[in-house]
């Protein structure tokens, strides 16, 4: 399926725990922000025992599906190096990869049933560009809480979108609880600010 005019597709994929799905809403948030048509689609394998989660974003215009279609995902953003690895195939040549630089064994390697791939990032590298990659747990953890290292990528998605800034700070006054805010802000500063380095 060709990909609609206008059309911004994120793959963002994780964890169980991770908080995918609250970086989705943040997402989901944004583009009904900007008066776009939002599509969000969630699937879990077996996320609470630390299976792939996946959350599909899509904003635009007009969107008839939740659904990424393989090769169409402008955005991919790991929140583990694995998952990265795992879901690249969706996408498209130019766009951009941002990765958590954590390493979560999943089942098979933790039994030595399987090896944890050792090169990653180099081979995504070799396949595209932009590959960012950004310590957000370390990040999170100087902003307040390790917990917030998916607003530290939702910082580096947003470095670059062109969707204004007031537009994400808004956002996560919506989706984060009052209480955790003045963290989470912290976090996604932190975020835009790794961008590009």
């Amino acid at each position: 399926m060709k990909k609609m005019p206008n059309v911004t597709n994120i793959l963002l994929v994780g964890v169980g725990g991770q908080g995918t799905i609250l970086a989705g809403k943040i997402l989901a948030q944004v583009g009904l922000a900007q008066g776009l048509d939002v599509k969000m689609s969630e699937i879990h394998g077996m996320a609470q025992r630390g299976g792939s989660v996946v959350t599909q974003v899509r904003m635009g215009e007009q969107v008839f599906s939740p659904l990424i279609e393989p090769g169409e995902a402008d955005f991919l953003v790991a929140f583990e190096k694995l998952e990265a690895y795992r879901w690249a195939q969706m996408l498209r040549p130019a766009g951009t990869v941002i990765i958590n630089d954590q390493r979560i064994d999943p089942l098979p390697v933790l039994v030595g049933a399987a090896v944890y791939p050792p090169d990653i990032v180099p081979a995504l590298k070799a396949r595209f560009s932009p590959v960012l990659l950004a310590p957000a747990q370390t990040l999170a953890g100087r902003a307040g809480s390790e917990k917030a290292a998916n607003v530290v990528l939702m910082g580096m998605l947003a470095a670059g979108m062109t969707i204004p800034l007031t537009i994400w700070q808004e956002a996560l006054a919506a989706v984060i609880p009052p209480k955790l805010l003045a963290i989470n802000r912290r976090a996604f500063a932190a975020g835009l600010e790794t961008f590009g380095n």
